[in-house]
């Protein structure tokens, strides 16, 4: 894919929506560094780093695909906004997570519960749950599981498993994108519920 480093972004997304996936690839490779710096310097914590990097590359290539993505000579920029988005995304929920107002009389911050021992109902919910997930798993077509598997279940990022299962990291997350479609799709289809 050597010719493809002398085409601007913007040929490259053109390449990529008419279906060369090596361009999202090279868009991949040029832009990684700055895109991953960025999302670092704001969390500071390199392995929600890593999960709001990939998340960030899902959202671009579901944008692309759906045809949303408006043409205007700062493909960069664009990432990086889609970036500080999910930011802003993840500082939200870790503070609605960690604040408990005490002022609030029926609210007991220590009466939570995931301070409490589970019951026996909730062990058997929760038992039943993970079989529930390792059948829909088990149903997946072999590539999309092989994935979700790797990703979850061993941590890897979705580079490692792009070279492990030797495709493209386009592929991979349009791999573990599917699979979790499909997992929702099923778990509706036969009123499967996946929380408590």
């Amino acid at each position: 894919m050597r010719h493809l480093n002398d085409k601007s972004d913007e040929q490259l997304v053109a390449l990529y929506v008419d279906g060369m996936n090596g361009a999202f690839d090279e868009l991949i490779e040029r832009h990684k560094d700055r895109v991953y710096t960025y999302i670092y310097h704001s969390i500071k914590d390199n392995d929600q780093a890593n999960d709001i990097f990939q998340e960030t590359f899902v959202k671009v290539i579901m944008t692309i695909k759906q045809g949303r993505y408006v043409e205007n000579g700062h493909f960069l920029a664009w990432v990086l906004r889609i970036a500080h988005n999910l930011i802003i995304d993840f500082f939200r929920r870790t503070r609605n997570e960690n604040l408990q107002s005490t002022d609030v009389p029926e609210v007991n911050v220590l009466n939570r519960k995931e301070l409490s021992e589970d019951t026996v109902e909730d062990a058997l919910v929760t038992s039943q749950i993970h079989k529930d997930v390792r059948r829909l798993i088990m149903a997946l077509p072999e590539p999309q599981r092989q994935v979700l598997l790797m990703r979850y279940y061993r941590n890897m990022s979705f580079k490692e498993i792009a070279d492990t299962t030797k495709v493209s990291i386009n592929t991979a997350l349009g791999r573990m994108r599917y699979a979790l479609m499909n997992m929702r799709r099923m778990a509706d289809e036969h009123h499967i519920a996946l929380s408590v």
